[in-house]
């Protein structure tokens, strides 16, 4: 079993509040904008005034296509044109992945291995490796591998509730949501670079 560096791996985590802003922030990016409602100018008909200004007794009005009127249209309501983005810079972000992997490390939910040969491509090799490291069917697994070749993807696609990465699409959503992480250990010596690279 590879030594996992404590820069990385074993940081002393106070609080989430780092983690929980960056779990958000994945979230709030993955979001898009779809629901659209119609203004009173978009909806059809209202061109005649329903009754005449004064005399009748009642409220007066110009339109059916009010806003208070039934089948009228929306007030201040989706455009589709809304941002839901949430910006966190590059070194909280990476902060936030090394808490959120040492909570998982003090856990005991990161396994390491060798490596993770698929010479066929075949979803067998990915159950068998899991098997090996006793990993129960229903776990949720983050994969982490140096490289995500064709031959990873194929083999990886079909497993249920797993996802292989490379190190450098690791995120606090999918961290968080694992079960356990699998790392090869070619992998951790580019995850260590990547997130604290630039800081030594």
């Amino acid at each position: 079993m590879a030594t996992l560096n404590k820069d990385v791996f074993g940081l002393s985590v106070e609080n989430h509040e780092l983690i929980k802003l960056a779990y958000d922030a994945y979230l709030a990016n993955s979001r898009s904008s779809h629901a659209k409602t119609m203004t009173r100018a978009e909806v059809s008909g209202g061109g005649k005034k329903p009754w005449k200004q004064k005399g009748t007794g009642r409220a007066r009005f110009g339109s059916s296509r009010n806003p208070i009127w039934r089948h009228g249209g929306v007030a201040f309501g989706r455009t589709g044109e809304e941002n839901f983005t949430k910006r966190l810079s590059k070194t909280a972000k990476k902060v936030a992945i090394r808490q959120a992997l040492s909570l998982k490390n003090a856990d005991k939910a990161i396994i390491t291995i060798e490596t993770f040969a698929c010479p066929k491509g075949k979803t067998k090799e990915t159950i068998e490796m899991l098997k090996a490291n006793k990993i129960a069917e229903n776990a949720n697994v983050l994969l982490v591998v140096s490289e995500k070749d064709e031959l990873v993807l194929r083999a990886t696609n079909n497993v249920a509730n797993l996802k292989a990465v490379r190190p450098t699409y690791l995120n606090v959503f999918d961290i968080m949501n694992a079960d356990k992480i699998v790392i090869t250990e070619k992998a951790l010596p580019m995850i260590k670079d990547w997130l604290i690279g630039e800081e030594k």
